[in-house]
C-alpha cells in the first residue's frame, strides 16, 4: 500500500489526507494546529451556512481519522527524496513516504529544500492536478497561489493532489463518486 505523507492540517491537507484514506492509502498528516483557519469563520464555504473556523477544523480532523488516517502533532522540519520515495523529518523521527503533500499555506521552504519550481509569483508551480515540478510532491492551497487564500479553494487542490495520486497508484483515472447507496 502506498503511504502518502501530509505536511500541513488546514483545508487543504486534510480534504488531501481524507480522499487518500478514504480510498486504501496509508496516510500520516503532519500538522503544528497554527492554520489561518482558527482564525475565520465560515460564511463561503459550498454546503455550510456559517461555522466557526475552529469547529470546521474539528469536524475535518474527526472525518478524516474516521478514514484511518494518522494525525500527528509535529512540525516537519525536512523532506528529502530518498531512493524511489521521500524521508520526512519530524521532530527526532524519520518517515517513509511514496507521495508527500506540501498543504503549508504560505511557508514554502520545503518546497524550496526538495527542489520545486516557482512561479514569479514566487508560488510554488503546480499543473492542475496540484503536482511540482519534483515528481511525486504536490504542493496546495496559498503555497500555489498568490492570493486566492479561501479554505474552499484548498481543499480543492488537496482533493485534487490526492485524486492523482490515486490514479497513479490504480494505474488509471480514478474518481471519488459516491452514490446514495454506499453510505448504507
Amino acid at each position: 500500500m502506498a503511504r502518502v505523507i501530509v505536511v500541513g492540517g488546514g483545508a487543504a491537507g486534510l480534504s488531501a489526507a481524507l480522499f487518500a484514506s478514504k480510498n486504501g492509502l496509508d496516510v500520516d498528516v503532519f500538522d503544528t494546529d497554527k492554520t489561518w483557519l482558527h482564525k475565520a469563520h465560515l460564511f463561503n464555504y459550498l454546503g455550510i451556512d456559517s461555522k466557526d473556523g475552529t469547529e470546521f477544523l474539528e469536524d475535518a480532523r474527526e472525518q478524516v481519522d474516521g478514514f484511518g488516517a494518522t494525525r500527528h502533532e509535529a512540525e516537519v522540519t525536512a523532506v528529502a527524496q530518498s531512493g524511489d520515495g521521500f524521508v520526512v523529518t519530524a521532530g527526532d523521527e524519520e518517515y517513509e513516504a511514496d507521495y508527500v503533500v506540501l498543504a503549508t499555506g504560505t511557508k514554502r521552504s520545503l518546497a524550496e529544500e526538495l527542489g520545486c519550481s516557482f512561479t514569479d509569483e514566487d508560488v510554488v508551480d503546480v499543473d492542475v492536478t496540484m503536482e511540482t515540478s519534483v515528481e511525486n510532491v504536490y504542493a496546495t492551497g496559498a503555497m500555489v497561489r498568490a492570493e486566492e487564500w479561501q479554505a474552499i479553494i484548498s481543499a480543492g487542490d488537496g482533493a485534487a493532489a490526492a485524486l492523482n495520486i490515486l490514479t497513479k497508484e490504480k494505474g488509471e483515472h480514478f474518481h471519488d463518486f459516491d452514490t446514495p447507496a454506499d453510505a448504507e
